[in-house]
């Protein structure tokens, strides 16, 4: 987790709920999670609990997948969660480069 938790420690569970999600789903060779919620402190989404997160997710899945349609990917995976824990989601999501 990046900076403080201004939740009182949900924003660790939910990091750990998005990276059990995306892996579940994805099988990823690469996955980052930053929890960006201390970066929003004072937001009017802020003031709801849900939390603020940025990911980078490298996968098979989205080879030859447009990027609209990636983000669509990630979340359907997350089902529930954007709307109970997830305020707001930075997604950067590619396939693996080929050599």
């Amino acid at each position: 987790m990046n900076g403080p938790d201004p939740h009182g420690g949900r924003g660790a569970l939910r990091e750990r709920l998005l990276r059990e999600r995306l892996e579940k789903r994805f099988a990823p060779s690469q996955l980052t999670v930053q929890n960006e919620s201390h970066l929003h402190a004072g937001h009017a989404g802020a003031a709801g609990g849900a939390g603020h997160f940025r990911i980078k997710i490298v996968s098979e899945a989205f080879r030859g997948i447009a990027p609209l349609a990636r983000h669509r990917m990630v979340y359907a995976a997350l089902d529930g969660l954007m709307e109970t824990e997830i305020h707001a989601l930075a997604i950067e999501a590619s396939a693996p480069a080929q050599g």
